[in-house]
């Protein structure tokens, strides 16, 4: 897999990707998550133009999977990641975050922040394997811009389902390191 900008004539595929990415929603009695329409093609170019959209694209340079994100609050914010279920649990969407959060790192973002539901298997628990922690009311990295976010999807009907917002702490970048004066010959 390579992960590389998503280009404009590649924008339908991705609405494809979420659509097929919904329909294991289904599965769990989620049929309304299923069925809900993907990101209009106008947001989705604003993501590519912003240089917020990266795809995960297969030997065909087809894209297969793809990640959109957001700043928010000093953190990298997942808007909407989604992998075709034909190539799911393959680490595609691991590798997608990972880019982001190199990204994320080189730009001294704090962290990477989602909101996700909780009881779905492909949801929390996964990204809580990849290090992401549950945020509680009480946490201060709960941040206005997060609470905004949930306010939205709330009203968008997933607040049906128990959601939560996470964060992924980053490391700073590494930085290079200064070189040691060289030792002056005595004389």
């Amino acid at each position: 897999m390579r992960i590389r900008a998503a280009a404009p004539a590649e924008l339908p595929l991705l609405q494809d990707i979420e659509q097929a990415a919904g329909e294991p929603f289904r599965s769990l009695g989620m049929a309304v998550i299923a069925d809900d329409e993907p990101l209009p093609l106008d947001v989705l170019d604003a993501y590519r133009l912003g240089g917020r959209a990266w795809v995960a694209a297969d030997e065909a340079d087809r894209p297969v999977a793809y990640l959109l994100t957001d700043t928010v609050d000093g953190a990298a914010h997942i808007e909407q990641v989604s992998v075709h279920p034909a190539v799911a649990r393959r680490g595609i969407g691991r590798a997608l975050i990972e880019h982001l959060a190199a990204d994320a790192a080189r730009r001294c973002l704090t962290a990477v922040t989602l909101t996700t539901f909780t009881e779905v298997p492909w949801n929390a628990p996964y990204y809580t394997r990849l290090g992401f922690r549950a945020l509680t009311e009480s946490d201060p990295d709960l941040t206005a811009g997060l609470r905004a976010i949930r306010q939205a999807e709330a009203a968008h009907g997933l607040a049906t389902w128990p959601r939560v917002c996470m964060r992924r702490d980053l490391l700073p970048a590494p930085r290079s390191r200064p070189r040691p004066p060289s030792a002056e010959p005595r004389g």
